[in-house]
C-alpha cells in the first residue's frame, strides 16, 4: 500500500515553473490506494506511448483507471505526475463537470479503463468500497494540497 504515484514536484519553488498553477507548490505526492477492482476488465482502451488521452481544458466525460503502463499528467510542457497500474485520473472533470486541469499522455504503452458517469453512479451504488477508495483518494489529495498551501503561509 506504501507503493509511490512518482510525482515529480520538486520540493523548491514550483511555483517560478508554474506561475499560474500556485497550487501545486511544494507538493510531494505518495498515493497508498490502489484500486485494483478493475485488473481483469475487458474494457479498456489502448494508448501508444506519447499518445495524448485528453488535453487540459477538454471537456471530461470520463476518468481512468490504468490497468496497464503508466500515464504522465502534464501542466504545459512539465510532467507533475506519473501514475501507473492500478491508480485513477481524470476524475476530477467527471465529478464536477469543469474542464479538465491538466493534460494526460501515455508515458509508456498504456491500456485504461474508462469510466463514465453512468457506470460510476452503478459503480457507486452497488460497489460501496470503490465509492470510498475514490473518495479516500481525493481526500488525500486536498489534504495534500492543504499541506502545500500551509508551507506557503508565513510564520
Amino acid at each position: 500500500m506504501s507503493n509511490s504515484c512518482r510525482y515529480g514536484f520538486p520540493a523548491q519553488n514550483l511555483l517560478e515553473t508554474y506561475p499560474k498553477h500556485s497550487k501545486y507548490r511544494g507538493m510531494t505526492y505518495t498515493c497508498p490506494i490502489k484500486i485494483r477492482l478493475f485488473r481483469n476488465s475487458t474494457n479498456f482502451r489502448t494508448y501508444k506511448a506519447g499518445e495524448v488521452i485528453f488535453r487540459e481544458g477538454d471537456v471530461g466525460a470520463e476518468m481512468f483507471v490504468v490497468r496497464n503502463g503508466s500515464v504522465a499528467i502534464r501542466l504545459g510542457e512539465k510532467t507533475v505526475a506519473t501514475l501507473a497500474q492500478d491508480e485513477i485520473f481524470g476524475e476530477m472533470a467527471l465529478v464536477d463537470k469543469q474542464p479538465r486541469s491538466a493534460t494526460a499522455v501515455a508515458a509508456t504503452d498504456c491500456e485504461l479503463v474508462p469510466i463514465d458517469m453512468k457506470q460510476f453512479l452503478f459503480l457507486v451504488t452497488q460497489t460501496p468500497n470503490f465509492s470510498v477508495q475514490v473518495m479516500q483518494i481525493l481526500t488525500f489529495r486536498l489534504r495534500e494540497m492543504d499541506a502545500a498551501l500551509l508551507r506557503q503561509v508565513p510564520q
